[in-house]
């Protein structure tokens, strides 16, 4: 078992399945369709060592939860289900309070005596102290990484007429992770939203299940209004969406895209 602070990655740990997306025009929507051609025209060949370099150390538990190694320390962002025994955490970032982010038992597994737990007041209320309260515009500093909350909800996904699964004003946010060279976005459960237009990262993992989050097609244009380097799709593989999302996300999507493999 790792010590706290310690990174302790295991050989499956360190397998990547890099998928360079192609870029295609054909199934977007509106201006979509038309911004990705104009991109089409002008792309060059990616360049796969900058591609390995951004996703080295991103780990992907499945649905939204993230194992992130930065400048040698261990960040979690929404851990559920873990299956086997997770280096400790310097840092848990939760985005929401629904279950399948914010789990007080998975963020027991990985949280020891130095740990900082980042969220949003309604995940705080769920979680034992001390936790670190933000809202969207915050911006913070732990153990030299640097870390901004951006707001997340949906525009279009609704649980009944007029209700959002992911209202405006709930609060939820997704996260910027900043150090060792990369800006990290994790979006949280959001549709494509205008604050994403002030998103600075160099990789952008990106919701695509559709039904409570963006659909595949909806990701390319919160991907194309972002423009990171590389774009990595999430929230599949748990009952909600599939992989075959994630494959439609990399083939319509206008920069390079990496299917993580997940790591149980």
């Amino acid at each position: 078992m790792a010590q706290h602070g310690e990174v302790r990655l295991d050989a499956p740990r360190r397998r990547l399945r890099l998928v360079v997306a192609a870029v295609v025009a054909l199934g977007l929507p509106g201006g979509v369709a038309a911004a990705a051609g104009a991109q089409a025209a002008s792309a060059q060949v990616p360049d796969t060592t900058e591609v390995t370099t951004m996703t080295t150390g991103i780990h992907w538990l499945g649905h939204d939860a993230f194992c992130i190694e930065v400048e040698g320390r261990v960040v979690y962002v929404d851990p559920y289900r873990l299956q086997r025994d997770q280096p400790k955490a310097d840092l848990i970032l939760i985005t929401h309070d629904h279950h399948d982010h914010c789990s007080p038992e998975d963020v027991a597994r990985v949280r020891g005596p130095h740990t900082v737990v980042v969220t949003v007041a309604a995940a705080a209320s769920r979680l034992p102290p001390p936790v670190r309260v933000v809202q969207a515009g915050d911006t913070l500093t732990v153990g030299g990484i640097g870390i901004e909350a951006v707001a997340a909800y949906n525009t279009n996904k609704f649980r009944s007429p007029g209700r959002p699964f992911h209202p405006k004003d709930a609060g939820y946010v997704g996260f910027v992770i900043a150090g060792g060279g990369r800006r990290i976005y994790h979006a949280g459960d959001t549709d494509a939203i205008p604050e994403m237009a002030s998103v600075k990262a160099d990789v952008a993992l990106l919701p695509v299940s559709g039904t409570y989050v963006m659909t595949a097609e909806e990701a390319v244009e919160a991907a194309r209004i972002i423009q990171p380097r590389v774009a990595v799709p999430m929230h599949v593989g748990a009952g909600i969406g599939s992989l075959e999302d994630a494959t439609r996300f990399k083939t319509l999507a206008p920069m390079p895209v990496v299917v993580l493999e997940m790591e149980p």
